[in-house]
């Protein structure tokens, strides 16, 4: 897309103009929002570094004003290209990189140098330090392969989630996958030395019925015992003080089915569930995504304000962007309405081996939705990196 270049009376052009406007709206906001709010949220973790509790106060801050704007594996690849430095499907649309970053740990279990969507781990770990580097945020997912059938974590098998537990005939296997995670973890340090704090994700989409810890294939107290276990291990024994941690749904249609498999106040940071749109959502009656996610986002919010914690929206996106206006019609509408401290697009596979649909949840240059995302980006609720890096969101205020 090209950018507009006309200059304004200032001499500055547009988009300068607009970026500059923009940056004094978030100083406004941010300061504003510091101003008024009463009482800080703590971490689950008493032990929290400075900058992973600052990390977590400040979102909690800025949740009424502003939204962080994520994708997954941004900086290693986009559509037509990979591990181009300095590359971004974002950036190339949007003038800037995104405020958040979404990883994968799938594999590193396995002992592979490469997560199950071929990022080299070696790749992931400076990525991750370049862009708090930047004053980005780091969000991790785990798509742990099944312990039980070797298979990967698309396998549903009844009996998966007992086996690792206490007791269980996978247990010990399963510390040692909990080892090479906290191996990563604890590895994710700046320049400095300082533990870089991570919106740290496991065991999402809980309640559905396709990965081996979902509802289908395990009780809920199974489930709130593969939580604590998980927490135990990395916090308690691996002492990784360092972690956000976000509990992360699919689809639910009441606060107790969304409580249902919750391991506790004291073992949550975050709230959060993911939420994706097909073309078989929209007719000219209705658009069930934005209908549907409407109303999780209101549910959310309402147990975000009880729990005290902070609400998100973990995964979104539309697979190729089909709509022209979805950025600002239906996507937009959504964050501005309720209370949302980040979205998390998914990735940017491109054509991929093997299907003939392109697999890519942001637009790139010429797409249909492309003038559309821009708009999208470029509105004040929105933050990009930028935003993120003047707000310095890893220092108390």
């Amino acid at each position: 897309m090209t950018n507009k270049t006309s200059p304004d009376t200032s001499g500055r052009t547009k988009n300068e103009h607009m970026k500059c406007v923009k940056f004094s709206l978030i100083l406004i906001l941010f300061c504003a929002c510091t101003e008024n709010k009463t009482e800080d949220q703590n971490l689950v973790n008493p032990n929290a570094t400075k900058e992973t509790l600052a990390l977590y106060q400040n979102l909690g801050k800025l949740v009424d004003t502003a939204v962080l704007f994520g994708h997954q594996d941004d900086l290693a690849y986009g559509v037509g290209w990979a591990y181009e430095p300095g590359n971004s499907d974002v950036k190339k649309l949007a003038g800037d990189y995104p405020a958040l970053y979404g990883w994968e740990l799938g594999n590193l279990e396995l002992d592979s140098a490469k997560n199950l969507d071929n990022v080299p781990f070696a790749a992931m770990k400076q990525f991750i330090r370049d862009a708090y580097g930047e004053g980005s945020v780091i969000s991790i997912s785990w798509h742990a392969n099944n312990p039980l059938t070797g298979k990967n974590a698309w396998d549903p098998a009844a009996g998966t989630v007992a086996s690792i537990l206490q007791g269980g005939n996978k247990h010990e296997l399963f510390l040692s996958w909990l080892d090479k995670v906290g191996d990563f973890l604890a590895d994710l340090k700046d320049t400095g030395g300082t533990p870089i704090p991570v919106l740290f994700r496991p065991w999402h989409e809980l309640t559905g019925n396709w990965f081996w810890w979902c509802q289908n294939v395990s009780t809920p107290d199974e489930f709130k015992q593969l939580w604590a276990l998980t927490y135990d291990h990395l916090v308690n024994k691996r002492k990784l003080n360092n972690l956000i941690w976000v509990y992360n749904t699919a689809d639910f249609n009441s606060p107790e089915q969304f409580l249902e498999r919750y391991p506790g106040n004291h073992l949550a940071d975050v709230i959060s569930f993911d939420a994706y749109q097909n073309e078989a959502d929209i007719s000219e009656v209705e658009n069930r995504f934005v209908l549907q996610v409407d109303t999780k986002l209101a549910l959310l919010n309402k147990l975000a304000d009880s729990l005290h914690k902070i609400p998100a929206l973990a995964e979104t996106g539309f697979e190729t962007i089909p709509k022209a206006d979805w950025w600002t019609n239906d996507l937009l509408p959504l964050l501005k309405k309720h209370q949302v401290s980040y979205v998390l697009l998914w990735r940017n596979a491109g054509k991929m081996p093997g299907k003939e649909k392109m697999h890519y949840y942001v637009p790139f240059a010429g797409d249909t939705s492309a003038a559309d995302f821009k708009k999208f980006a470029d509105d004040p609720k929105i933050w990009l990196a930028n935003d993120a890096k003047a707000a310095e969101l890893y220092k108390r205020k």
